[in-house]
């Protein structure tokens, strides 16, 4: 049995993490932290945990509790992630960090986008970029996962096929994307609560938003990014414009390379019909399709994930069973659930 640990299990993507670990077949989690939340039964926060996690409380980080376990999630602000980190690479067998503090390669981008100096450069270099399908072949064996943002899982998914094959120009690509509110997390904040978020759709992060430099990392391309906020719980929805590069292709054609490329993946879905934020809920699905429109003279990708599942803990889940030569679709679902 793989004993896991999960540091900040209070927040949304903990609260997933527990979920998905209650159904996968070869986990037992054996500590859980929430400091804002320390002595609070987890069933209590999350009544939807209570079956199976009726007598788990809500701790207060300490090493000694998570020195030896065999994975770590840390679910937690990017800051802390730095903290904590460092004191588990080396005692754990393997940590894997949903936040942003180890998933761009070059330091040096870290104060402009996220606004703190990375003073861990080892580390950042030791560090295994958690997207399967992208990166399977270096996760066997790593001692630190940085899973990626949710955004970038969609775009990157998206993009990155084409990329690669010189199908579409890496110089220009727009990247419109809608969230659910569960993305900006648990915190009580204006901006997502239900009076301000209801009958509203917005836009958010314009020219800056922080997913950008690693959407770009991820895919080689140049990327304008524009995220929007949907009022619904969970998904992500992102639209990719690109330019063809060589001759143009068919919407057969860009069909027929993507589920080429994907064609051995468990968790993605490429079909001709338009992807669906429902479609995957609750699953680590990526529902992708293609078109190029010959008027106009773009390329058009679209994919849908849940931002909670796939876009966050679900991939997590996913890169453990890849590192720890677990089945890889082991704990995870690619049935949604619907209505």
């Amino acid at each position: 049995m793989v004993t896991v640990g999960i540091v900040g299990a209070s927040g949304f993507t903990g609260a997933e993490l527990l979920r998905l670990c209650a159904q996968h077949p070869s986990v037992e989690v054996v500590a859980a932290t929430g400091d804002s939340q320390a002595g609070t039964l987890a069933s209590h926060l999350y009544p939807s945990l209570a079956a199976a996690y009726p007598n788990l409380v809500f701790e207060e980080f300490s090493l000694d509790r998570f020195a030896g376990l065999d994975v770590v999630f840390l679910g937690v602000p990017h800051e802390a992630a730095l903290d904590i980190a460092p004191q588990l690479v080396g005692k754990v067998g393997c940590v894997i960090d949903l936040s942003a503090a180890y998933r761009l390669k070059d330091s040096s981008l870290y104060p402009d986008w996220y606004g703190f100096e990375h003073t861990q450069p080892e580390l950042l270099a030791q560090a295994v970029y958690g997207l399967p399908e992208l990166y399977r072949s270096a996760l066997p064996g790593a001692s630190l996962i940085a899973t990626p943002g949710c955004y970038v899982t969609a775009a990157s998914l998206a993009l990155t096929p084409l990329v690669r094959a010189g199908i579409i120009n890496p110089s220009g690509v727009i990247v419109d994307a809608a969230s659910g509110v569960s993305g900006a997390g648990r915190a009580l904040k204006h901006s997502s609560m239900f009076a301000t978020v209801d009958e509203d759709f917005t836009v958010y992060g314009l020219l800056n938003h922080r997913h950008t430099p690693e959407i770009e990392q991820v895919t080689g391309a140049q990327v304008l990014f524009t995220p929007h906020l949907a009022p619904m719980n969970r998904g992500i929805l992102a639209t990719c414009y690109a330019r063809p590069q060589g001759a143009a292709p068919t919407t057969a054609s860009l069909l027929a390379s993507l589920a080429t490329f994907y064609k051995d993946e468990p968790f993605i879905v490429v079909r001709p019909q338009e992807p669906s934020t429902k479609a995957t809920l609750g699953t680590n699905c990526v529902h992708i399709t293609a078109r190029y429109d010959e008027r106009t003279g773009y390329v058009m990708v679209l994919a849908a994930l849940d931002n909670i599942a796939k876009g966050a803990s679900g991939g997590a889940v996913q890169s453990m069973n890849v590192a720890l030569g677990l089945p890889e679709t082991a704990g995870l679902t690619n049935v949604g659930v619907y209505p």
